[in-house]
């Protein structure tokens, strides 16, 4: 149970580690894709700075459910030793 709760945590990670990194491409294009001369082009840049804020969020709830889970295993250890 504790591996599955481990995969679980790092499956997160990394899952939150690559919609960081999409976000953080959109927001680097935002300049250059957005229409020139148009308020457009800055509000495109919103969603992605709040996508990389929730993925960030998400990152550390997943490093959270991980350091639990081994916290967890090492009581067991301990316990059984």
């Amino acid at each position: 149970m504790i591996n599955n709760t481990l995969g679980i945590g790092i499956q997160g990670i990394q899952e939150g580690m690559a919609g960081m990194e999409n976000a953080a491409r959109k927001i680097a294009r935002g300049g250059v894709d957005g229409p020139q001369g148009t308020a457009d082009g800055a509000g495109s840049l919103v969603e992605p700075m709040v996508q990389l804020n929730l993925y960030e969020r998400s990152v550390e709830a997943s490093a959270q459910v991980v350091k639990t889970a081994d916290e967890t295993l090492g009581t067991l250890l301990d316990i059984m030793a």
